[in-house]
This record gives C-alpha cells, sequence and structure tokens, in this order.
C-alpha cells in the first residue's frame, strides 16, 4: 500500500513481514512452538523477578541486576513474539510504518541496553570476587541505580539515531519485509537510496555498544581469572569460578549472534539466515536465562521452596 509522497514523508504507508513460511500446516507447528517458548520465557523471567521482589535475602547488588536482566529479556520477547504469533495464524501479515518504527526503536532500545547492562553484571562479579571485602562498599545502592540508569538511557538514546536514520529513508516500494519483525537491516535494505551513510553510522553505533562492552566483560574476566587462580582450596576456586558460570554462559548465547548480524558488511547481508540467527539474541536467551540462573543457584531455589511453602 503507498501514500502520495510529500516533503519527508516516505512512499510506504506500510511493510508486509514475510515471516518464516507460507505453508498454514508448517505455520500452525511454528505457532505451538513459538508460543510455548513465549510463555515460558515471560513465566520464567517474571518468577524470578517475584522471586528477587519478595523474598528480602535477594536484596543485594547481584540480584538487582539480575532482576533488571529479566525485565529486559521480557520486553526484548514482548515487543517481536506477539506480532509474530497473530502473522502466524493471521492472513494479514502487515504492519503499519508507525509500528514498525516503535517496534524497530524499542527493540532496539532493550537490546542495547541488554548489550551494555552485561558489563555492569560482569563489574558486579569483578568486585565480588577480586574485592569481597569491600563488595558493599563498592557496590553501594546509590552506584548500582546509577548504573541502572545510565545503561537504559545509553541504550534508548543511541537506539532512537538508528531508528531514525533507518525509517527516515524512503522506501517507495516495494514493501515486503523478509523478516518476522521489523529489524533494522531488514528494512533498510528495501529503501529507494544508497545508505551507505547510515551504515557507516550503524556501525559506529554498534562498536561503541557491542565491541566496547564486550571488550570490558573481557577485560573483567581476565581479572576475575587472575584472582581465582590465585586462591589456594579447590573448593574455594570451583564456588569463584560457578559465579560466573552462568553470567558467562548468558553473554555468550547474546553476543555471539547478535555480532554476526550488526557487526558485518551489508554486502554478506542474508534475509533466510538472518532471521534464524536472530532467533538466538532474541528468542532463545530469554528462554534459557531462568534456567542457567536457576538451575545453578542455591538462592533462586530456595527463595522459590521458601514461597511455595
Amino acid at each position: 500500500m503507498w501514500t502520495p509522497p510529500g516533503q519527508n514523508q516516505s512512499w510506504v504507508s506500510e511493510f508486509i513481514l514475510l515471516g518464516f513460511s507460507g505453508d498454514p500446516t508448517f505455520n500452525r507447528i511454528l505457532f505451538i512452538s513459538f508460543l510455548l517458548l513465549y510463555l515460558s520465557s515471560v513465566l520464567g523471567n517474571g518468577l524470578i523477578v517475584a522471586l528477587i521482589c519478595l523474598d528480602i535475602q535477594l536484596h543485594t547488588p547481584m540480584y538487582f541486576f539480575l532482576c533488571i536482566l529479566s525485565l529486559l529479556d521480557m520486553g526484548c520477547v514482548t515487543t517481536t513474539m506477539p506480532q509474530m504469533l497473530v502473522h502466524l495464524l493471521a492472513r494479514s501479515q502487515t504492519i503499519s510504518f508507525a509500528s514498525c518504527w516503535l517496534q524497530m526503536y524499542v527493540f532496539g532500545a532493550l537490546g542495547l541496553t541488554e548489550c551494555i547492562f552485561f558489563v555492569v553484571m560482569a563489574y558486579d562479579r569483578y568486585v565480588a570476587i577480586c574485592h569481597p571485602l569491600h563488595y558493599t562498599v563498592i557496590l553501594s545502592w546509590g552506584l548500582c541505580i546509577r548504573l541502572a540508569a545510565g545503561t537504559w538511557a545509553c541504550g534508548f538514546f543511541f537506539s532512537l539515531i538508528h531508528t531514525f536514520l533507518t525509517m527516515r529513508l524512503p522506501y517507495c516500494g516495494p514493501n515486503v519485509v523478509n523478516h518476522y519483525f521489523c529489524e533494522g537491516p531488514s528494512v533498510r535494505s528495501l529503501a529507494c537510496m544508497d545508505t551507505h551513510l547510515i551504515e557507516m553510522v550503524d556501525l559506529v553505533i554498534s562498536v561503541f555498544m557491542v565491541v566496547a562492552p564486550l571488550s570490558l566483560i573481557l577485560a573483567s574476566y581476565i581479572r576475575i581469572g587472575q584472582t581465582i587462580i590465585k586462591i589456594k582450596s579447590t573448593q574455594g576456586r570451583c564456588k569463584a569460578f560457578s559465579t560466573c558460570a552462568s553470567h558467562v554462559t548468558v553473554v555468550t548465547l547474546f553476543y555471539a549472534p547478535a555480532t554476526y548480524i550488526y557487526m558485518r558488511p551489508n554486502s554478506s547481508y542474508s534475509p533466510e539466515q538472518d532471521k534464524q540467527i536472530s532467533l538466538f539474541y532474541n528468542v532463545f536467551p530469554a528462554f534459557l536465562n531462568p534456567v542457567v540462573y536457576s538451575l545453578r543457584n542455591k538462592d533462586i531455589k530456595g527463595a522459590f521452596l521458601k514461597v511455595m511453602g
């Protein structure tokens, strides 16, 4: 569907999200699978948030950050999954220009916030292992709140730049997005003008929001590893390592596919492959995070048993 072009206005008034398949039978199978994944993600992360809020013993910086991570995960999957589930069963797969703009912005904001927030969680583990006696002094509640607020502010600010530049491009047809949600590179590939300059801006944002945080995380774990090696008892080393294993697992699940999607040249863009890979930084981390943190964490399991009576 097209509207007459005006000044600073796109020709396209809506997009068609192609999704995964045009086969109705296969779409029903996908609907059931993704519905179970979505409900499990929301319930699992919601349970972690509820347990941390209800159990006063979990009112520590580590669990405060875990609570925020769970909220980010719930927000990410809720931004994309409900609409995808509707499109799997509905005949129409359209999304308005404004809705696409909003989805791209919110998903990008939450994703970028999570990128930076993993640095905050790595810093928490660094202080806990390398400076255990000063943990509560260094990570005061005032600092924790400022770190959390700063990550959210950076995520929403840089996502606004990315979304504004992408959606200001002229889209004069076609309007079929080969994806299951309005992701920046997929939508931008439909623009009827050269996007090289915007790709360069996105690359700078990606370096600042992906490469820099990942480098800080690696630096933190190098220091943590040096400290763990110096611990004399095997039990102490295992305990210190176990406190970091969950975070390392979640960071790997998130950063590996996200780095591939956003840090490669536009010439290697592959819509079908990107749709599948995007599930590994959008859907699966939100589903696996509660499992990773609850199964390896005695405090979370203890809080759950306490709440269950």
